[in-house]
């Protein structure tokens, strides 16, 4: 007698649980993602000492946003973040499994098996789709969230809202404007991808081996807190250049090299790291929220579509 064929959720139903579960942790993490975004800015191709700092830890940049800038400038660019997380992450989380799928039958003539390397590369494709679907929209984000009426870190500009902010650069820039900096969001999330899903899949299947956490809540949030971290660790330097690439106006950079190569020869190697711990709490949470959250939307989606 033969095993009846495990039935699979849908691309589209991976996609819209991976969706709606960033969405849920956004919500909660756009505060932290607005100091990150501002530390990196923050002395941009200035040497140490030449700027006085801002924003000089993540708690004390929280208590200036809130004080200049209230409620609302702690959810600056929170409608943008929305739609470039159901690109990014509906890609990202979406995507993974199938391609994984695609390439263990390929390579191993087994869907059900798989290999470090076929993890990687999934998840490194998967983040580099996302990254194109989402970066008009991290573009818009990143410069919403980049400026204050109070304290101008980096380059200045104001958009009222997405649609305002979609508008004007495709009126001044035409399409190409809106995939300034792409490259670097590939590079960037395809280095944060190839490790994100892996290590918390490696984790949670040690977790299993070990019988130390049953299989549940408890189970997800240490998965996804020890992937959260290899995360930050590969991609801050990539997200630093991102920010900057995508926060400029007029050619400051020619690309993600010269933004490289600028930054470190003015600023030093370590300013590759500015907002580090910033991102890790942004991040860190972020992941533990999205998988988690991912857990439950992938069964509510399973439900719908009648997947045993």
């Amino acid at each position: 007698m033969t095993t009846p064929e495990k039935k699979q959720l849908s691309t589209s139903g991976g996609f819209t649980a991976g969706a709606i579960a960033a969405c849920g942790a956004v919500t909660i993490t756009n505060p932290i993602e607005i100091v990150k975004t501002r530390m990196q800015l923050q002395g941009e191709l200035h040497r140490k000492g030449e700027v006085k700092k801002v924003y000089t830890g993540l708690f004390q940049a929280l208590r200036t946003i809130l004080k200049n800038e209230g409620f609302r400038g702690w959810q600056r660019g929170l409608s943008a973040a929305y739609v470039y997380q159901i690109g990014l992450n509906g890609c990202r989380l979406g995507f993974y499994e199938p391609l994984r799928r695609v390439l263990a039958e390929g390579l191993l003539g087994d869907p059900e098996k798989s290999t470090l390397g076929i993890n990687v590369f999934a998840g490194a494709a998967s983040g580099v789709m996302g990254a194109i679907a989402g970066s008009p929209f991290f573009l818009v984000k990143t410069r919403m969230q980049s400026y204050s009426p109070v304290f101008k870190v980096g380059t200045q500009t104001h958009y009222t809202s997405l649609a305002n902010g979609l508008g004007s650069i495709y009126r001044a820039e035409g399409t190409l404007g809106l995939y300034r900096g792409c490259t670097s969001a590939m590079l960037r999330t395809g280095a944060g991808s190839s490790v994100q899903l892996p290590i918390y899949n490696y984790v949670k299947g040690l977790l299993d081996k070990s019988g130390l956490v049953e299989q549940g809540p408890t189970q997800h949030l240490m998965s996804s807190a020890v992937s959260g971290l290899g995360v930050c660790i590969v991609m801050n330097p990539w997200d630093v250049l991102m920010t900057r690439m995508y926060n400029q106006r007029g050619n400051l950079y020619s690309g993600v090299i010269d933004c490289f190569v600028k930054t470190v020869t003015i600023e030093g190697p370590m300013a590759l790291y500015k907002g580090f711990f910033a991102h890790l709490m942004r991040i860190g949470p972020h992941t533990i929220l999205a998988l988690t959250f991912m857990e439950q939307t992938r069964k509510l989606m399973m439900w719908a579509e009648g997947v045993e």
